[in-house]
C-alpha cells in the first residue's frame, strides 16, 4: 500500500511538473524571418514581438543565391525574406511568393514613389521595399596613392594583396562586364567570356572574397581597396575618416532590397503586420541609421541625422550615380553564370 501511495505521489508531481513546464512554455505565435547578415536593428525584432506578442525566429543569409536555394528546398517555412531585384524577377517567375494584401501593409504609402512600381514587380504586389544602394569601390587614402574613379584599379599589380572582392556570383561578374564596356546583364557568351578571363586574370591579386567581414577589414586597414555596396561603406567611412567610396565611371549597379512572403509561408497575416510595421517611419529611421543603407521611405528621411540625408555615400544624385543598371534574372543564362563562377573560384 506505502509502495502504492509512493508511485501515486511520484506520478502527480510528475503530472504537476508537467503541468507547469506547459504554462510557463512560450506558446507565442512563431514568425522566420531570412534576412541579409548585419541589416536590422536588433531591437527592432525586440520591439516587435513585444508589441504583437509574436516569436521572431531570425536567420540570415549571405547571398541572394544563397536565400533562394534555402527557400526552394524549403527546410524552413519562412514567412519573410529579403531579396535583391532580379532574385524577385525570379522567384515571380516561378511561383513562389504570395500575393500581398495591401489593405495589411498602409505603411507602403510611406515609400518614395521611384521605388515603386520597378520592372522586377511592376505593381508591386510581391514585394515591399526595404533599402536601396548602388555597388562601388572604397579604398583608404593613406594606402591608394593612385585616383580611383574606375574599375580598372582593381586589376593594378600594384596593390597585389590588398584588393577585396565581393564573394557574389553576379555582382563581381558585373564589375568585370562594366570594365569592358559591356552591360551587367550580358547574355552575349562572348562577352561573358571575356569577363570571366578579367576575373581569372585578377585572382592573384585578390586578397579574398568577401561577404559582411569587408568592414572589419577595411576599417582595420589590413586592405587597400574593397568592392562594396554603398550602405556598407556608410558604415564603414563611420569608422575610419581615411575611407572614401567612389561610383566608377563606367558604371555600375543601382540595387533595390525588397520585403517578399514565400509560399512556404505559414503566418501570412503576421508576416505583414511584420512588413508594415518595417517601414513605419520611426521604425525604417532607426533601421537605416544602424544599417547605414539608404531608406526608400521619405517619411523615414525626416527623423535622420543630417549627416546621414546629406551623404552623397547614401544619397547621391542621378548626375553622382552616373551610368545605372538594376540587374535582371538571367533566366536560361542562368548555368552561365554559374559555370563562369565555379570556374573563377576554382581558380587557384
Amino acid at each position: 500500500m506505502k509502495k502504492n501511495i509512493k508511485v501515486l505521489v511520484i506520478m502527480s508531481l510528475i503530472l504537476v511538473i508537467g503541468f507547469i513546464s506547459t504554462g510557463c512554455g512560450d506558446n507565442r505565435p512563431v514568425i522566420n524571418v531570412y534576412n541579409w547578415g548585419d541589416y536590422i536593428d536588433p531591437s527592432v525584432i525586440k520591439d516587435f514581438q513585444k508589441e504583437f506578442n509574436v516569436k521572431v525566429n531570425y536567420n540570415t543569409f549571405a547571398t541572394n543565391e544563397d536565400m533562394y536555394v534555402s527557400i526552394k528546398k524549403g527546410g524552413t517555412s519562412y514567412d519573410v525574406a529579403f531579396p535583391s531585384d532580379y532574385m524577385i524577377e525570379r522567384m515571380i517567375e516561378e511561383n513562389m511568393l504570395e500575393k500581398i494584401n495591401k489593405d495589411n501593409v498602409p505603411n507602403i504609402s510611406n515609400i518614395e514613389d521611384r521605388f515603386l512600381y520597378l520592372d522586377f514587380d511592376p505593381n508591386n504586389d510581391y514585394s515591399v521595399p526595404y533599402m536601396w544602394g548602388t555597388v562601388g569601390i572604397i579604398y583608404n587614402k593613406e594606402m591608394v596613392d593612385d585616383k580611383v574613379d574606375s574599375w580598372d584599379i582593381l586589376w593594378n599589380e600594384k596593390y597585389k594583396g590588398q584588393i577585396l572582392m565581393l564573394d557574389s556570383q553576379r555582382d563581381s561578374i558585373a564589375v568585370a562586364l562594366k570594365k569592358l564596356g559591356y552591360s551587367m546583364n550580358s547574355r552575349d557568351t562572348n562577352e561573358l567570356e571575356q569577363a570571366k578571363e578579367e576575373l581569372i586574370k585578377q585572382k592573384p591579386l585578390v586578397y579574398a572574397y568577401v561577404g559582411d567581414e569587408v568592414k572589419d577589414i577595411m576599417v582595420g586597414e589590413e586592405a587597400a581597396l574593397a568592392v562594396v555596396w554603398s550602405g556598407d561603406a556608410v558604415a564603414m567611412i563611420r569608422e575610419n575618416e581615411n575611407l572614401e567610396y567612389v561610383i566608377p565611371k563606367e558604371g555600375t549597379n543601382l540595387w533595390f532590397d525588397n520585403m517578399i512572403i514565400p509560399k512556404t509561408s505559414k503566418n501570412k497575416e503576421i508576416a505583414e503586420q511584420f512588413i508594415n510595421f518595417m517601414q513605419r517611419p520611426e521604425i525604417a529611421a532607426r533601421n537605416t541609421d544602424y544599417v547605414g543603407y539608404s531608406t526608400p521611405n521619405y517619411k523615414a528621411m525626416e527623423l535622420l541625422p543630417e549627416d546621414i540625408v546629406n551623404s552623397k555615400v547614401a544619397y547621391p544624385t542621378e548626375e553622382e550615380m552616373g551610368d545605372v543598371e538594376i540587374f535582371k534574372d538571367p533566366k536560361d543564362f542562368l548555368k552561365v553564370y554559374d559555370d563562369i563562377w565555379l570556374e573563377i573560384k576554382a581558380q587557384r
